[in-house]
């Protein structure tokens, strides 16, 4: 495995990363920005509005974006200067900056987890570690950048403080107590730094497939270079990059716990032949071992359960492995779709 960004300016594209015809961007490459992905105002609207702005794009949408969230905008800066810095050091060093774990949480990669299994390879490196609690993983983290830990520790204080509100007003909104996924639900973020490289030939290969985030809910700072799709209504739209905001979106485990109420949407990332991009995700996980499955506040007789309680570790390992096969679908679904 070699880190994409070692070798990506030589001007060709191996075969490896030509995605099959059917997965291929191709034309639509570039899709009109979309105006109607609701952008919320979290300072200037009251709470009952935010959430029912929030409620409404998730449903409808999956997404929104969230400006006037709290954290400050010099730290967005700075976060994602040092996660640039990053990607532009010599493979040897990130890898080598990615060896003080002992139990490997903190890791560089390239494509995906299973690179060496794969047919197609996706056109992204990765940064990926846990940040939570912030003590029992900080001394593991890249020491390189010189700033990294102080910066990125900073950013994953002030990203918590903001998922934990994000995921207290939704679930008011879905009629939950407020601390209902602030628990194990909640417990184990991570963050991700993908990185972009300019492409040969974007119409060929993608940053990341289509696919939903087997998680609670991801905040993404994306950045002003365009690369985000949403799917819907039968057609890709693009995520306009807004300066400052954070784009947020329902993961899988969020829509089933609210039995169906919210949409994890299908979404992927295309790449471009000029500009590099590199992004920041806020990732909200459970714990391996805590069950999911829908609230039980939710469920009666007139809106009977969809989904099956299950563990997070089988959900994860299934997600992975074979993430578009009967084997998940036997996993969370009371009866197939």
């Amino acid at each position: 495995m070699e880190l994409i960004s070692n070798w990506c300016h030589d001007g060709s594209l191996p075969e490896s990363y030509v995605m099959p015809p059917e997965a291929r961007p191709g034309s639509n490459l570039i899709v009109p920005l979309e105006k109607s992905i609701p952008v919320i105002d979290l300072q200037r609207n009251d709470r009952d509005e935010s959430i029912r702005q929030i409620l409404k794009a998730g449903k409808e949408f999956g997404f929104f974006q969230i400006i006037n969230h709290g954290v400050s905008k010099d730290l967005m800066d700075e976060t994602m200067n040092v996660g640039e810095e990053f990607h532009a050091m010599s493979g040897s060093d990130k890898e080598r900056e990615c060896l003080k774990d002992p139990n490997g949480s903190c890791k560089v990669y390239t494509s995906s987890y299973l690179y060496p299994r794969e047919d197609v390879h996706l056109w992204r490196d990765a940064l990926i570690h846990p940040c939570r609690p912030l003590d029992q993983h900080i001394q593991f983290w890249p020491e390189k950048p010189t700033r990294y830990r102080e910066v990125v520790g900073a950013y994953s204080v002030e990203l918590w403080k903001l998922s934990c509100r994000i995921l207290e007003l939704i679930c008011e909104g879905l009629g939950l107590s407020i601390d209902y996924l602030s628990n194990e639900l909640s417990e184990a973020p991570k963050i991700i730094f993908n990185h972009y490289p300019p492409c040969p030939e974007p119409s060929l290969t993608l940053g990341l497939r289509k696919h939903r985030d087997p998680n609670i809910i991801t905040i993404l700072h994306q950045g002003q270079v365009f690369g985000l799709q949403v799917f819907k209504d039968g057609r890709w739209i693009g995520v306009e990059p807004v300066h400052h905001a954070f784009v947020v979106n329902i993961g899988s485990l969020l829509q089933i716990i609210s039995n169906g109420k919210l949409n994890a949407s299908e979404h992927r990332v295309v790449t471009n032949s000029r500009d590099a991009r590199t992004t920041i995700s806020f990732l909200v996980y459970p714990g391996d071992q805590t069950l999911v499955g829908p609230a039980k506040a939710l469920v009666n007789a007139r809106n009977p359960t969809i989904y099956k309680d299950f563990k997070f570790l089988d959900f994860i390992t299934a997600s992975i492995l074979n993430p578009d096969g009967e084997a998940l679908k036997d996993l969370i679904y009371n009866l197939k779709p």
